[in-house]
Protein backbone atom coordinates (compact mmCIF):
# COMPACT_ATOMS: atom_id res chain seq x y z
CA UNK A 1 0.00 0.00 0.00
CA UNK A 2 2.85 2.32 0.93
CA UNK A 3 4.46 1.97 -2.81
CA UNK A 4 1.20 2.33 -3.86
CA UNK A 5 1.09 6.00 -2.34
CA UNK A 6 4.44 6.85 -3.48
CA UNK A 7 5.52 9.93 -5.56
CA UNK A 8 7.38 7.77 -7.86
CA UNK A 9 4.43 5.99 -8.65
CA UNK A 10 2.22 9.08 -10.10
CA UNK A 11 5.31 10.72 -12.21
CA UNK A 12 3.08 11.22 -15.57
CA UNK A 13 4.61 9.42 -18.77
CA UNK A 14 5.08 11.35 -21.58
CA UNK A 15 1.97 12.57 -23.16
CA UNK A 16 -0.11 13.34 -20.46
CA UNK A 17 -2.59 15.42 -21.02
CA UNK A 18 -2.20 17.74 -18.29
CA UNK A 19 -6.19 18.60 -18.33
CA UNK A 20 -6.91 15.57 -16.69
CA UNK A 21 -5.24 16.42 -13.26
CA UNK A 22 -8.14 19.74 -12.30
CA UNK A 23 -10.54 17.31 -11.96
CA UNK A 24 -9.01 14.97 -9.05
CA UNK A 25 -8.36 18.50 -7.09
CA UNK A 26 -11.95 19.40 -7.59
CA UNK A 27 -12.88 15.86 -6.17
CA UNK A 28 -11.10 16.76 -3.08
CA UNK A 29 -12.06 20.39 -2.46
CA UNK A 30 -15.61 19.65 -3.45
CA UNK A 31 -16.04 17.55 -0.63
CA UNK A 32 -14.04 19.56 2.18
CA UNK A 33 -15.55 22.68 0.84
CA UNK A 34 -18.57 21.08 2.20
CA UNK A 35 -17.34 22.58 5.55
CA UNK A 36 -18.85 25.89 4.04
CA UNK A 37 -22.37 25.12 4.27
CA UNK A 38 -22.24 23.70 7.77
CA UNK A 39 -24.60 26.70 8.94
CA UNK A 40 -27.46 24.96 7.80
CA UNK A 41 -26.73 22.62 11.31
CA UNK A 42 -26.64 25.16 13.16
CA UNK A 43 -30.67 25.72 14.08
CA UNK A 44 -31.45 22.22 14.03
CA UNK A 45 -28.93 21.07 16.34
CA UNK A 46 -30.11 23.65 18.67
CA UNK A 47 -33.22 22.24 19.03
CA UNK A 48 -31.60 18.67 19.10
CA UNK A 49 -33.30 17.99 22.38
CA UNK A 50 -36.09 20.29 22.56
CA UNK A 51 -36.95 19.05 19.05
CA UNK A 52 -39.61 22.13 17.98
CA UNK A 53 -37.65 24.50 19.82
CA UNK A 54 -34.33 25.23 21.88
CA UNK A 55 -34.22 23.65 25.63
CA UNK A 56 -31.93 25.37 27.56
CA UNK A 57 -29.91 24.50 30.49
CA UNK A 58 -30.78 25.09 33.65
CA UNK A 59 -29.35 28.99 35.05
CA UNK A 60 -27.55 27.19 38.15
CA UNK A 61 -25.36 25.22 35.78
CA UNK A 62 -21.79 26.54 35.59
CA UNK A 63 -19.97 26.28 32.35
CA UNK A 64 -18.33 22.11 33.03
CA UNK A 65 -21.72 21.17 34.03
CA UNK A 66 -23.25 23.08 30.79
CA UNK A 67 -20.45 21.60 28.52
CA UNK A 68 -21.20 17.52 29.37
CA UNK A 69 -24.93 18.11 29.94
CA UNK A 70 -26.83 15.70 27.33
CA UNK A 71 -30.47 17.45 28.63
CA UNK A 72 -30.10 20.91 27.21
CA UNK A 73 -29.51 22.19 24.01
CA UNK A 74 -26.44 23.87 22.94
CA UNK A 75 -26.12 27.53 22.09
CA UNK A 76 -25.18 28.03 18.27
CA UNK A 77 -21.79 30.46 19.36
CA UNK A 78 -20.84 26.73 20.63
CA UNK A 79 -22.07 24.83 17.71
CA UNK A 80 -19.72 27.84 15.86
CA UNK A 81 -16.73 26.89 17.70
CA UNK A 82 -16.48 23.65 15.48
CA UNK A 83 -16.70 25.97 12.04
CA UNK A 84 -13.99 27.77 13.92
CA UNK A 85 -11.87 24.67 14.67
CA UNK A 86 -12.37 23.75 10.90
CA UNK A 87 -10.23 26.35 9.62
CA UNK A 88 -7.69 26.90 12.93
CA UNK A 89 -6.61 23.16 12.00
CA UNK A 90 -6.56 23.58 8.26
CA UNK A 91 -4.02 26.15 8.66
CA UNK A 92 -2.17 24.65 11.33
CA UNK A 93 -2.36 21.47 9.43
CA UNK A 94 -1.32 23.05 6.48
CA UNK A 95 1.62 24.83 7.79
CA UNK A 96 2.69 21.25 9.26
CA UNK A 97 2.66 19.04 6.62
CA UNK A 98 2.99 21.54 3.38
CA UNK A 99 6.65 20.86 3.42
CA UNK A 100 6.01 16.90 3.94
CA UNK A 101 3.33 16.71 1.29
CA UNK A 102 5.93 18.58 -1.47
CA UNK A 103 8.38 15.34 -0.39
CA UNK A 104 5.66 12.85 -0.06
CA UNK A 105 3.09 14.02 -3.15
CA UNK A 106 -0.41 14.73 -3.40
CA UNK A 107 -1.95 11.04 -3.21
CA UNK A 108 -0.66 10.51 -0.17
CA UNK A 109 -1.79 13.61 1.32
CA UNK A 110 -5.31 13.09 -0.32
CA UNK A 111 -5.41 10.06 1.36
CA UNK A 112 -4.90 11.10 4.12
CA UNK A 113 -7.69 13.48 4.00
CA UNK A 114 -10.05 11.52 3.31
CA UNK A 115 -9.35 9.32 6.40
CA UNK A 116 -9.58 12.80 8.43
CA UNK A 117 -12.19 14.31 7.05
CA UNK A 118 -14.49 11.46 6.59
CA UNK A 119 -13.27 9.72 9.68
CA UNK A 120 -14.23 13.70 11.82
CA UNK A 121 -17.48 13.36 10.41
CA UNK A 122 -18.53 10.26 11.86
CA UNK A 123 -16.98 11.05 15.34
CA UNK A 124 -19.06 13.82 15.41
CA UNK A 125 -22.23 11.39 14.48
CA UNK A 126 -21.48 9.99 17.62
CA UNK A 127 -21.25 13.47 19.42
CA UNK A 128 -25.02 14.32 18.45
CA UNK A 129 -25.93 10.86 19.13
CA UNK A 130 -24.56 11.04 22.56
CA UNK A 131 -25.77 14.67 22.97
CA UNK A 132 -21.29 15.72 23.76
CA UNK A 133 -20.62 18.47 21.82
CA UNK A 134 -17.02 17.52 22.73
CA UNK A 135 -17.02 15.13 20.35
CA UNK A 136 -18.63 17.75 17.48
CA UNK A 137 -15.57 19.76 18.38
CA UNK A 138 -13.35 16.97 18.33
CA UNK A 139 -13.98 14.94 15.25
CA UNK A 140 -15.40 17.35 13.08
CA UNK A 141 -13.51 20.40 14.51
CA UNK A 142 -9.96 18.81 15.27
CA UNK A 143 -9.57 15.82 13.04
CA UNK A 144 -11.57 16.64 10.15
CA UNK A 145 -9.99 20.21 10.20
CA UNK A 146 -6.62 18.33 9.50
CA UNK A 147 -8.41 17.03 6.86
CA UNK A 148 -9.29 20.00 5.48
CA UNK A 149 -5.84 21.52 5.58
CA UNK A 150 -3.89 17.91 3.62
CA UNK A 151 -7.43 17.92 1.23
CA UNK A 152 -6.37 22.15 0.66
CA UNK A 153 -2.82 21.62 -0.23
CA UNK A 154 -3.01 18.66 -2.44
CA UNK A 155 -3.46 19.73 -5.40
CA UNK A 156 -1.86 24.08 -5.59
CA UNK A 157 1.68 22.86 -5.87
CA UNK A 158 0.63 20.54 -8.35
CA UNK A 159 -1.54 22.39 -10.64
CA UNK A 160 0.88 25.45 -10.70
CA UNK A 161 3.73 23.13 -11.51
CA UNK A 162 1.13 21.50 -14.66
CA UNK A 163 0.21 25.39 -15.47
CA UNK A 164 3.03 27.34 -15.20
CA UNK A 165 1.69 29.76 -17.90
CA UNK A 166 -1.34 30.55 -16.39
CA UNK A 167 -0.55 30.45 -12.42
CA UNK A 168 -3.38 32.22 -11.80
CA UNK A 169 -6.08 29.84 -13.59
CA UNK A 170 -4.18 26.66 -12.24
CA UNK A 171 -4.85 27.85 -8.84
CA UNK A 172 -8.46 28.98 -9.32
CA UNK A 173 -8.97 25.74 -10.81
CA UNK A 174 -7.11 24.22 -7.89
CA UNK A 175 -9.68 25.50 -4.91
CA UNK A 176 -12.30 26.34 -6.97
CA UNK A 177 -14.09 23.10 -5.89
CA UNK A 178 -13.67 24.00 -2.23
CA UNK A 179 -15.54 26.99 -2.87
CA UNK A 180 -18.21 25.32 -4.50
CA UNK A 181 -18.77 22.81 -1.79
CA UNK A 182 -21.35 24.17 -0.03
CA UNK A 183 -23.33 24.44 -3.14
CA UNK A 184 -23.93 20.87 -3.09
CA UNK A 185 -23.28 19.98 0.84
CA UNK A 186 -25.85 22.35 2.03
CA UNK A 187 -28.71 21.69 0.26
CA UNK A 188 -27.42 17.66 0.44
CA UNK A 189 -27.68 18.46 4.26
CA UNK A 190 -30.75 20.23 4.63
CA UNK A 191 -32.83 16.96 2.39
CA UNK A 192 -30.49 14.04 4.34
CA UNK A 193 -31.89 15.81 7.98
CA UNK A 194 -35.37 16.23 6.51
CA UNK A 195 -35.13 12.11 5.14
CA UNK A 196 -34.23 11.10 8.51
CA UNK A 197 -35.81 13.61 10.74
CA UNK A 198 -38.57 11.95 13.08
CA UNK A 199 -40.67 13.35 15.56
CA UNK A 200 -37.70 12.17 18.63
CA UNK A 201 -34.50 13.88 15.86
CA UNK A 202 -33.93 16.30 13.77
CA UNK A 203 -32.20 14.06 11.49
CA UNK A 204 -28.50 15.70 12.31
CA UNK A 205 -26.41 12.62 13.04
CA UNK A 206 -27.91 10.08 10.60
CA UNK A 207 -27.12 12.97 8.50
CA UNK A 208 -22.71 13.52 9.39
CA UNK A 209 -22.68 9.78 9.55
CA UNK A 210 -24.43 9.80 5.54
CA UNK A 211 -21.81 12.73 4.27
CA UNK A 212 -19.02 11.42 6.26
CA UNK A 213 -19.17 7.93 4.00
CA UNK A 214 -19.54 9.77 0.87
CA UNK A 215 -16.91 12.60 0.42
CA UNK A 216 -14.51 9.89 2.24
CA UNK A 217 -14.97 7.81 -1.47
CA UNK A 218 -15.50 10.73 -3.28
CA UNK A 219 -11.38 12.26 -1.60
CA UNK A 220 -10.25 8.52 -2.25
CA UNK A 221 -11.32 9.26 -5.86
CA UNK A 222 -10.08 11.82 -6.42
CA UNK A 223 -6.63 10.97 -4.40
CA UNK A 224 -5.83 8.57 -6.49
CA UNK A 225 -6.30 10.46 -9.82
CA UNK A 226 -3.54 12.60 -9.40
CA UNK A 227 -0.42 12.43 -11.75
CA UNK A 228 2.89 15.09 -11.14
CA UNK A 229 4.71 16.20 -14.03
CA UNK A 230 8.20 14.88 -14.69
CA UNK A 231 10.94 17.65 -13.15
CA UNK A 232 11.63 20.38 -14.96
CA UNK A 233 8.43 20.43 -17.56
CA UNK A 234 7.13 22.75 -19.32
CA UNK A 235 4.34 22.92 -21.46
CA UNK A 236 5.20 22.83 -25.86
CA UNK A 237 6.44 26.13 -27.10
CA UNK A 238 6.41 28.26 -24.20
CA UNK A 239 9.18 29.81 -21.98
CA UNK A 240 9.04 32.08 -18.90
CA UNK A 241 9.11 36.14 -19.37
CA UNK A 242 10.73 38.57 -17.44
CA UNK A 243 8.46 40.64 -15.57
CA UNK A 244 9.51 45.06 -16.11
CA UNK A 245 8.06 45.50 -12.51
CA UNK A 246 9.71 42.75 -10.90
CA UNK A 247 6.78 41.48 -9.23
CA UNK A 248 7.55 37.93 -11.07
CA UNK A 249 10.22 36.06 -10.60
CA UNK A 250 11.26 33.02 -12.17
CA UNK A 251 13.63 32.28 -9.56
CA UNK A 252 13.17 30.61 -5.97
CA UNK A 253 13.31 31.62 -2.19
CA UNK A 254 13.41 29.14 -0.05
CA UNK A 255 10.95 27.44 2.55
CA UNK A 256 12.83 28.20 5.28
CA UNK A 257 13.76 31.87 3.97
CA UNK A 258 10.26 32.79 2.68
CA UNK A 259 8.98 33.35 5.93
CA UNK A 260 11.52 35.83 7.06
CA UNK A 261 10.96 38.19 4.13
CA UNK A 262 8.27 41.14 4.67
CA UNK A 263 6.19 40.08 1.63
CA UNK A 264 5.46 37.01 3.55
CA UNK A 265 3.92 39.02 6.27
CA UNK A 266 1.92 41.29 4.21
CA UNK A 267 0.29 38.47 2.14
CA UNK A 268 -0.21 36.48 5.38
CA UNK A 269 -1.70 40.28 6.35
CA UNK A 270 -4.02 40.52 2.95
CA UNK A 271 -5.14 36.82 3.50
CA UNK A 272 -6.23 37.55 7.40
CA UNK A 273 -8.44 40.61 6.46
CA UNK A 274 -9.54 39.25 3.32
CA UNK A 275 -10.98 35.84 4.93
CA UNK A 276 -11.57 37.36 8.38
CA UNK A 277 -13.94 39.71 6.65
CA UNK A 278 -16.17 36.91 4.81
CA UNK A 279 -15.46 33.77 6.68
CA UNK A 280 -17.63 34.63 9.87
CA UNK A 281 -20.71 35.99 7.25
CA UNK A 282 -20.73 32.77 5.02
CA UNK A 283 -20.48 30.98 8.69
CA UNK A 284 -23.72 32.55 9.90
CA UNK A 285 -24.93 32.47 6.26
CA UNK A 286 -28.28 30.60 6.69
CA UNK A 287 -29.26 31.64 9.98
CA UNK A 288 -28.28 35.48 8.97
CA UNK A 289 -30.79 35.93 6.28
CA UNK A 290 -33.70 34.01 8.06
CA UNK A 291 -32.83 36.38 11.37
CA UNK A 292 -32.68 39.16 8.90
CA UNK A 293 -35.94 38.85 7.02
CA UNK A 294 -38.12 36.29 8.73
CA UNK A 295 -41.18 36.02 7.23
CA UNK A 296 -40.94 38.00 4.45
CA UNK A 297 -38.64 35.40 2.67
CA UNK A 298 -41.97 33.35 2.41
CA UNK A 299 -44.25 36.11 2.09
CA UNK A 300 -45.72 36.38 5.15
CA UNK A 301 -45.36 38.97 8.09
CA UNK A 302 -43.43 38.88 11.28
CA UNK A 303 -40.06 38.00 12.62
CA UNK A 304 -38.33 34.67 12.57
CA UNK A 305 -39.39 34.48 16.59
CA UNK A 306 -42.65 34.81 15.52
CA UNK A 307 -43.03 32.02 12.73
CA UNK A 308 -45.06 28.53 13.39
CA UNK A 309 -42.70 25.26 13.06
CA UNK A 310 -44.02 24.98 9.40
CA UNK A 311 -43.31 28.07 8.27
CA UNK A 312 -39.62 28.15 10.02
CA UNK A 313 -38.82 25.35 8.27
CA UNK A 314 -39.52 26.70 4.75
CA UNK A 315 -37.74 29.52 5.80
CA UNK A 316 -34.18 27.53 6.87
CA UNK A 317 -34.92 25.92 3.37
CA UNK A 318 -34.19 29.36 1.96
CA UNK A 319 -31.47 29.82 4.42
CA UNK A 320 -30.08 26.48 2.76
CA UNK A 321 -30.57 28.00 -0.92
CA UNK A 322 -28.68 30.85 0.07
CA UNK A 323 -25.85 29.23 1.49
CA UNK A 324 -25.97 26.72 -1.41
CA UNK A 325 -26.06 30.06 -3.67
CA UNK A 326 -23.07 32.34 -1.97
CA UNK A 327 -21.10 28.54 -2.53
CA UNK A 328 -21.84 29.09 -5.95
CA UNK A 329 -20.67 32.74 -6.45
CA UNK A 330 -17.48 31.65 -3.91
CA UNK A 331 -16.35 28.92 -6.54
CA UNK A 332 -17.20 31.41 -9.66
CA UNK A 333 -14.94 34.06 -7.90
CA UNK A 334 -12.32 31.45 -7.66
CA UNK A 335 -11.70 30.63 -11.09
CA UNK A 336 -13.05 34.47 -12.39
CA UNK A 337 -11.01 36.65 -10.70
CA UNK A 338 -7.55 34.45 -10.48
CA UNK A 339 -8.00 34.01 -14.18
CA UNK A 340 -8.26 37.88 -14.29
CA UNK A 341 -5.39 38.19 -12.54
CA UNK A 342 -3.03 36.83 -14.47
CA UNK A 343 -4.28 39.68 -17.14
CA UNK A 344 -4.30 42.42 -14.50
CA UNK A 345 -1.30 41.21 -12.02
CA UNK A 346 -2.24 40.07 -8.56
CA UNK A 347 -1.73 43.30 -6.51
CA UNK A 348 -4.13 45.04 -8.58
CA UNK A 349 -6.40 42.28 -8.33
CA UNK A 350 -6.19 42.48 -4.59
CA UNK A 351 -7.06 46.39 -4.77
CA UNK A 352 -10.33 45.88 -6.32
CA UNK A 353 -11.15 43.26 -3.51
CA UNK A 354 -10.13 45.39 -0.53
CA UNK A 355 -12.09 48.88 -2.82
CA UNK A 356 -15.49 46.94 -3.95
CA UNK A 357 -15.40 44.93 -0.90
CA UNK A 358 -15.51 48.04 1.50
CA UNK A 359 -18.49 49.50 -0.06
CA UNK A 360 -20.52 46.54 -0.33
CA UNK A 361 -20.27 45.46 3.43
CA UNK A 362 -21.08 49.13 4.55
CA UNK A 363 -24.12 48.77 2.78
CA UNK A 364 -25.79 46.05 3.89
CA UNK A 365 -27.38 46.98 6.96
CA UNK A 366 -28.77 49.61 4.72
CA UNK A 367 -30.32 46.57 1.99
CA UNK A 368 -31.24 44.77 5.35
CA UNK A 369 -33.21 47.58 7.09
CA UNK A 370 -35.10 48.34 4.36
CA UNK A 371 -36.58 45.09 3.70
CA UNK A 372 -34.57 44.84 0.08
CA UNK A 373 -33.90 40.90 -0.02
CA UNK A 374 -32.24 40.94 -3.78
CA UNK A 375 -30.63 43.55 -2.77
CA UNK A 376 -29.18 42.08 0.35
CA UNK A 377 -28.81 38.76 -1.60
CA UNK A 378 -26.59 40.39 -4.52
CA UNK A 379 -24.74 42.47 -2.35
CA UNK A 380 -23.23 39.16 -0.52
CA UNK A 381 -22.97 37.16 -3.41
CA UNK A 382 -20.50 39.97 -5.19
CA UNK A 383 -18.61 39.84 -1.82
CA UNK A 384 -18.60 35.96 -1.83
CA UNK A 385 -16.70 36.29 -5.77
CA UNK A 386 -14.42 38.06 -4.29
CA UNK A 387 -14.02 36.28 -0.89
CA UNK A 388 -13.06 33.02 -2.97
CA UNK A 389 -10.75 35.55 -6.04
CA UNK A 390 -8.62 36.24 -2.78
CA UNK A 391 -8.16 32.46 -1.73
CA UNK A 392 -7.67 31.61 -5.54
CA UNK A 393 -5.26 34.59 -6.21
CA UNK A 394 -2.78 33.89 -3.33
CA UNK A 395 -1.00 30.78 -4.47
CA UNK A 396 -0.04 32.50 -7.29
CA UNK A 397 0.57 35.73 -6.22
CA UNK A 398 3.42 33.47 -3.75
CA UNK A 399 4.42 31.83 -6.72
CA UNK A 400 5.31 35.44 -8.42
CA UNK A 401 6.96 36.18 -5.87
CA UNK A 402 8.77 33.03 -4.34
CA UNK A 403 8.73 31.08 -6.93
CA UNK A 404 7.48 27.70 -7.99
CA UNK A 405 10.29 25.41 -6.27
CA UNK A 406 8.20 25.58 -2.67
CA UNK A 407 5.39 27.73 -3.35
CA UNK A 408 3.13 24.06 -1.74
CA UNK A 409 4.80 24.08 1.40
CA UNK A 410 4.96 28.55 1.59
CA UNK A 411 1.22 28.18 0.80
CA UNK A 412 0.72 26.03 3.94
CA UNK A 413 2.41 28.19 6.16
CA UNK A 414 0.42 30.91 4.59
CA UNK A 415 -2.71 29.59 5.71
CA UNK A 416 -2.08 29.96 9.40
CA UNK A 417 -3.40 33.60 8.08
CA UNK A 418 -6.58 31.59 7.79
CA UNK A 419 -6.70 29.71 11.25
CA UNK A 420 -6.36 33.43 12.70
CA UNK A 421 -9.30 34.36 10.36
CA UNK A 422 -11.26 31.37 11.61
CA UNK A 423 -11.20 32.52 15.19
CA UNK A 424 -11.91 36.77 14.49
CA UNK A 425 -14.47 36.44 11.43
CA UNK A 426 -17.26 33.89 13.52
CA UNK A 427 -16.23 35.52 17.02
CA UNK A 428 -16.99 39.05 15.06
CA UNK A 429 -20.32 37.47 13.49
CA UNK A 430 -21.73 35.37 16.46
CA UNK A 431 -20.39 37.26 19.58
CA UNK A 432 -21.81 40.31 18.76
CA UNK A 433 -24.89 39.03 17.51
CA UNK A 434 -25.49 37.76 21.31
CA UNK A 435 -24.34 40.69 23.00
CA UNK A 436 -26.36 42.81 20.40
CA UNK A 437 -29.74 40.70 21.08
CA UNK A 438 -28.71 40.53 24.79
CA UNK A 439 -29.12 44.45 24.93
CA UNK A 440 -32.49 44.05 23.46
CA UNK A 441 -31.61 44.68 19.45
CA UNK A 442 -33.93 42.82 17.34
CA UNK A 443 -32.54 39.90 15.52
CA UNK A 444 -33.07 41.72 11.73
CA UNK A 445 -30.65 44.57 13.48
CA UNK A 446 -28.35 42.37 15.06
CA UNK A 447 -25.87 41.91 12.23
CA UNK A 448 -25.54 45.74 11.64
CA UNK A 449 -22.10 46.42 13.64
CA UNK A 450 -20.77 43.73 12.48
CA UNK A 451 -20.65 44.79 9.00
CA UNK A 452 -19.48 47.96 9.41
CA UNK A 453 -16.40 46.12 11.45
CA UNK A 454 -15.46 44.05 8.67
CA UNK A 455 -15.73 46.99 6.08
CA UNK A 456 -12.48 48.16 8.53
CA UNK A 457 -10.77 44.91 8.36
CA UNK A 458 -10.54 45.53 4.81
CA UNK A 459 -8.88 48.69 4.96
CA UNK A 460 -6.10 46.89 6.67
CA UNK A 461 -5.69 45.11 3.92
CA UNK A 462 -5.49 47.73 1.51
CA UNK A 463 -2.66 48.95 3.20
CA UNK A 464 -0.99 45.44 3.58
CA UNK A 465 -1.46 45.27 0.03
CA UNK A 466 -0.07 48.91 -1.36
CA UNK A 467 3.02 48.32 0.98
CA UNK A 468 3.81 44.96 -1.45
CA UNK A 469 7.37 45.12 -3.10
CA UNK A 470 9.40 42.31 -5.07
CA UNK A 471 11.67 40.01 -2.81
CA UNK A 472 15.09 41.58 -2.06
CA UNK A 473 18.18 39.90 -4.05
CA UNK A 474 19.55 38.29 -1.23
CA UNK A 475 16.92 35.53 -0.28
CA UNK A 476 16.95 33.88 -3.75
CA UNK A 477 18.71 30.89 -4.23
CA UNK A 478 21.46 30.83 -6.44
CA UNK A 479 22.20 28.50 -9.75
CA UNK A 480 22.18 24.54 -8.63
CA UNK A 481 21.98 25.83 -5.06
CA UNK A 482 19.31 24.07 -2.83
CA UNK A 483 20.08 25.55 0.44
CA UNK A 484 18.45 28.59 2.53
CA UNK A 485 19.84 31.89 2.07
CA UNK A 486 20.19 32.08 5.69
CA UNK A 487 22.80 29.43 5.33
CA UNK A 488 24.78 31.52 2.82
CA UNK A 489 26.55 35.01 2.83
CA UNK A 490 23.98 37.76 1.95
CA UNK A 491 24.40 39.60 -1.11
CA UNK A 492 26.60 43.50 -0.93
CA UNK A 493 24.21 45.50 -0.07
CA UNK A 494 21.11 43.03 0.63
CA UNK A 495 18.28 44.31 2.14
CA UNK A 496 14.89 42.61 3.77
Amino acid sequence: MAGLLDRERIVARPGFNRWLVPPAGLAIHLSIGSAYGFSVFWLPLNRAIGITAPTPCPAEFGFLQTLFASGCDWKVSWLNIMYQLFFVFLGLSAAVFGGWLERAGPRKAGVAAAFCWGGGLMISALGIYLHQIILLWLGAGVIGGAGLGLGYISPVSTLIKWFPDRRGMATGMAIMGFGGGAMIGAPLADMLMRHFATPTSVGAWETFTALGAIYFVAMLAGAFAYRVPPPNWRPAGWAPKASSSGMITHRNVHLRDAWRTPQFWLLWTILWMNVSAGIGVIGMASPMLQEVFGGRLIGVPGSFAELTLEQKAAVATIGAAFAGLLSLFNIAGRIFWASLSDRLGRKPTYFIFFSLGFVLYALAPTAGAAGQVALFVGLFCIILTMYGGGFATIPAYLADMFGTQFVGAIHGRLLTAWSMAAILGPILVTRIREAQLERGVPAAAAYNTTMYILAGLLVIGFVANLLVRPVAERWYMTEGDTGPASHRRASPGGSA
